[in-house]
């Protein structure tokens, strides 16, 4: 299944313009994104194993199972669970620095590549082809490196 959606870029947009954050906490935004990335860090960990480190066996449904919820969770809306109250200078237990909102053009940018490849993922998972796979892998991982080089504090 080809997912389209809406990139993040977008949504942080959208989740720094309008009050979509307000109907959750800052506590609950913070556990909500935590969750979503443990979620897909959870399924890049799947798609390693198999793939990167050849610790388990190749299984093209496992794999096309793991895109697919890396896919989901990054078109999923996160933007909305980020407010400026929520970063590390206003808020406890988030590494994320102020800056992501003092930045908002590169947040956007970070955020735009990271949907655009997450879905590149999915698109790849469905070819079957394990080297291709690992290629856009490794493609999703830069992505998250930037986010966290940019944005996260260690």
């Amino acid at each position: 299944m080809r997912k389209t959606g809406v990139l993040t870029a977008g949504l942080l947009a959208a989740a720094m313009t309008f009050p979509a954050f307000a109907q959750m906490s800052v506590e609950d935004q913070i556990e909500a994104r935590q969750a979503a990335y443990q979620f897909m860090s959870w399924n890049m960990g799947k798609i390693k194993a198999q793939v990167i480190d050849g610790e388990v066996a190749f299984n093209a449904d496992q794999m096309m199972a793991a895109a697919n919820a890396i896919a989901a969770t990054a078109n999923s809306g996160l933007g909305a669970l980020y407010s400026p109250e929520s970063a590390m200078d206003q808020a406890d237990d988030t590494r994320l620095k102020p800056e992501f909102f003092e930045q908002p053009e590169k947040a956007r940018e970070v955020g735009g590549n990271f949907v655009r490849e997450a879905n590149k993922l999915q698109e790849v998972a469905a070819t079957g082809d394990q080297e291709a796979l690992a290629s856009q892998f490794a493609a999703v991982g830069k992505t998250c490196k930037a986010c966290h080089d940019n944005f996260r504090a260690d």
